[in-house]
């Protein structure tokens, strides 16, 4: 139902939309609307029912299970919302002087600290809006690195062939060409495959670890060291850093530079498009091309350690292109999407040292529980000789072969089973694929109620598959042709009478 369609003729809400005789001024009479607006007239209470009633038809992390393989979509804690909400940080302007923010500040610069130590990074920006915007700036930074020692020669990326397709879209908008690598079939980069297309034109290797099968690159030391005998840098996919938090870093393992989905691991609102905040750390011999503003703090002029020292006040400030003036410059307006920055700053302080290694243990052990449980169950698992890191994948080939009833059927029927589905047919090296990722904040219950699920939909297949096959019954919209809704995408209403 539309908004429109609870709307009355004359019916207002006076307290917020009083009447007003007021007419505008020394706006130019041919400038002024003839005709009312198109707005809906509905009273306060339609208003708030109606959007209520909405959000009751959505799933979220708040309502319901939501297993999506390769993006972490855990409980955000409300203690994050609260404190990132106090008023002195909502009231704060972009533009207001440095000298009025330095609460905000001190934050800030804590946060890429803390990353800093998760990541073992040299340096960290905050500034990348998103993870897409992380990558751009990591591989524009790999670039501005090449052409600072003039090394022009270096004209590609490789990306192995399980990578989110940000990776190559990236490599690409940055100028390079991209080099795809195969997997083997224990889901490890094809090292000889490597070797023969590493060189002197290599400028670099995208790679996600664990990766989008859900495995840790067993070989990454050898892969880090065949890139950097030819001159080329690691880049780091930060999306499945929930994993290995605070367990291994990515600088130990010889990444140059990594981006961090701090709307992923770090616990901040996710899904819809955003918020997110990519931050970017970069290894000693990339500093200097960091993307703009990074805070930085100077020493006291009073001695001590610095803010919260009795006696001694520190003063922090954004790093310009006068302090680098080699950096990739600025990303977008202003300094980051601080709100969820200081979100993933609660989220790290309320965590600590012993909290994150908590994050990728209950992640990975929830992970190998539900992949062990599916197993025992009758599913196949992509790599069952592996151990999932913090998701696996199964294969519906055999209960498609069977039945007819696709990956796709069972994640709609899903849907009616109250959890929502995992990612679909990614990666693609994998028929009839389910990426699933529980997450650390589950509970067993949950995990054991998602195994019943899938049980109950591959009898139903084996039964009356043309109730999965028909499957949603219970949502709002049923079944779309998702092809028409890509060409012809229909997002506005007009009334009937209107052309």
């Amino acid at each position: 139902m539309l908004i429109f369609e609870r709307s009355h003729p004359g019916r207002r809400n006076a307290a917020q939309a009083p009447h007003t005789t007021a007419t505008a001024s020394g706006i130019p009479a041919a400038l002024l609307r003839q005709d009312q607006p198109l707005l809906p007239e509905a009273s306060e209470m339609d208003v708030v029912r109606h959007y209520t009633r909405l959000s009751q038809k959505n799933f979220s992390i708040d309502t319901h299970f939501y297993p999506l393989g390769s993006c972490t979509m855990k409980y955000n804690p409300r203690a994050c919302n609260t404190l990132a909400m106090l008023p002195n940080f909502l009231a704060r302007h972009p533009l207001a002087p440095e000298s009025t923010g330095q609460g905000v500040l001190a934050c800030l610069y804590d946060l890429q600290e803390m990353l800093k130590d998760v990541t073992g990074m040299a340096g960290v920006s905050l500034m990348p809006m998103a993870g897409a915007q992380g990558e751009f700036a990591g591989i524009a930074m790999i670039r501005a690195y090449h052409d600072a020692r003039g090394d022009k020669v270096r004209t590609e990326i490789i990306v192995p062939d399980a990578a989110h397709g940000t990776n190559p879209a990236t490599a690409v908008m940055c100028g390079y060409i991209v080099k795809e690598i195969p997997t083997d079939a224990n889901g490890d980069i094809d090292l000889d495959a490597l070797r023969a297309v590493t060189g002197p034109q290599t400028a670099g290797l995208m790679l996600t670890n664990p990766s989008t099968l859900g495995v840790f690159e067993k070989q990454i030391q050898a892969i880090q060291k065949i890139i950097h005998d030819v001159g080329g840098l690691l880049y780091y996919d930060g999306a499945n850093l929930n994993a290995i938090l605070g367990k291994v870093k990515p600088g130990d393992m010889g990444f140059d530079v990594i981006h961090m989905n701090l709307h992923k691991t770090f616990s901040t609102p996710h899904g819809g498009g955003g918020p997110g905040a990519g931050a970017v750390g970069v290894a000693e011999r990339l500093m200097q091309f960091l993307p703009l503003p990074v805070v930085a703090k100077l020493p006291s002029p009073h001695g001590g350690e610095g803010l919260g020292e009795r006696g001694s006040v520190a003063t922090y400030r954004y790093l310009t292109e006068a302090d680098l003036p080699q950096s990739i410059g600025h990303m977008s307006a202003f300094t980051g999407n601080i709100g969820i920055l200081l979100r993933a700053y609660v989220y790290a302080r309320m965590l600590g040292v012993e909290g994150m290694l908590r994050v990728a243990e209950f992640a990975t052990l929830n992970a190998n529980y539900l992949m062990a449980e599916l197993r025992k169950a009758g599913f196949t698992a992509a790599f069952p000789q592996r151990r999932a890191s913090h998701e696996f994948i199964i294969s519906m080939k055999p209960l498609k072969d069977a039945t007819g009833i696709s990956a796709m059927d069972v994640a709609k029927r899903l849907l009616d089973k109250g959890f929502h589905p995992p990612t679909t047919y990614f990666p693609m090296l994998v028929p009839e694929c389910l990426l699933i990722e529980p997450t650390e904040t589950e509970s067993k219950e949950t995990l054991d109620g998602f195994v019943n699920a899938l049980k109950e939909i591959r009898d139903e297949a084996h039964a009356t598959p043309e109730l999965v096959k028909g499957a949603p019954h219970t949502m709002p919209v049923r079944r779309l042709d998702d092809v028409k809704a890509a060409r012809e995408l229909d997002l506005t209403w007009k009334p009937d009478h209107l052309p």
